[in-house]
């Protein structure tokens, strides 16, 4: 892991539980669920289910997947990538 992913990691714990980052997450969770887009494999809850029971300590888990989706050569939905990325800058601004 690079260092600024790092300091993204750590600025996600600290401020999980502001409101523009979990809408943030909610937003993108979703978007994935409409286009029905599977980035991670080990879930046992859907995107939807996983934005509506959305709690501080999920962040984390969402800011990797968001990191996925911002460097993944394969995924080529604009708009799925501007929400990642809208995640990302969430977190970065906190």
């Amino acid at each position: 892991m690079d260092a600024k992913s790092e300091e993204l990691y750590k600025k996600c714990e600290l401020n999980a539980e502001s409101g523009d980052i979990m809408g943030a997450c909610q937003v993108m969770l979703q978007l994935m669920e409409a286009k029905k887009l599977e980035a991670t494999k080990d879930e046992d809850q859907t995107y939807l289910e996983m934005a509506e029971n959305l709690k501080p300590q999920d962040v984390r888990k969402v800011l990797e997947i968001a990191l996925k989706i911002r460097e993944s050569g394969e995924i080529k939905d604009t708009e799925l990538k501007n929400a990642a990325s809208k995640l990302i800058r969430a977190i970065e601004m906190s």
